[in-house]
């Protein structure tokens, strides 16, 4: 249970830096509610999930070899690391932008999506963070743990998106440039953190 609370715990950590979608997901909420805020970030999640099933299908039979394992590790502390100093200095440069109108629920659905799976980043960054967990996940557990991992980090990035949507709509008066630079500093560290572990595990199959 701690293995599949940590997973979850990663799948927040993912979704929570204040990038292109969490930005979006904030402006729909204040502008049109929080189904529009949710739907954004719904759309987000299915392209990561498109993304994960890729790199499950590519690179899973590979897993074993501990080559693979070693650049996944690095890979992974790599794209973590780097995304949370960037989440860190970025921090003090979120603010919240005023706009009008309303837009049906299917185009904040499809502006998540495509606004995700359009990032030539996304698959380098499931490829390293995904991809690490399927190599540390591989070589302990049987198929059916991997389809149960996958889906902790699925549930967490599932949380995050209800979190945003409730906090942008609901609670719209909290949602200022100051809690957002909190949220993305606490997000930036989380991903060190996680990216340090990374390297760590790398370390352990370079140095028996």
């Amino acid at each position: 249970m701690n293995v599949f609370l940590s997973y979850i715990l990663l799948g927040l950590s993912l979704a929570a830096p204040i990038g292109p979608i969490n930005a979006a997901q904030i402006d729909r909420g204040i502008r049109n509610g929080f189904m529009h805020s949710w739907l954004i970030g719904v759309g987000a999640v299915l392209a990561d999930g498109i993304y994960m099933l890729v790199v499950y299908i590519g690179v899973v039979n590979f897993l074993e070899t501990s080559f693979m394992q070693t650049f996944l590790w690095l890979f992974g502390a790599f794209v973590l690391i780097y995304t949370g100093v960037e989440t860190i200095l970025k921090a003090g440069k979120i603010h919240l932008q005023d706009s009008r109108g309303t837009e049906p629920l299917i185009k904040s659905f499809l502006s998540g999506f495509f606004m995700s799976i359009s990032n030539p980043l996304t698959i380098l960054f499931w490829l390293g963070i995904y991809g690490s967990v399927l190599a540390k996940a591989a070589s302990a557990y049987e198929t059916t743990r991997l389809i149960f991992y996958s889906s902790a980090i699925f549930i967490g990035l599932l949380l995050w998106d209800i979190t945003m949507a409730g906090v942008s709509s609901s609670f719209r008066t909290f949602a200022t440039s100051r809690l957002l630079i909190m949220i993305s500093l606490l997000s930036g560290f989380s991903l060190v953190g996680f990216g340090v572990y990374f390297g760590i595990q790398a370390f352990k199959i370079l140095f028996p």
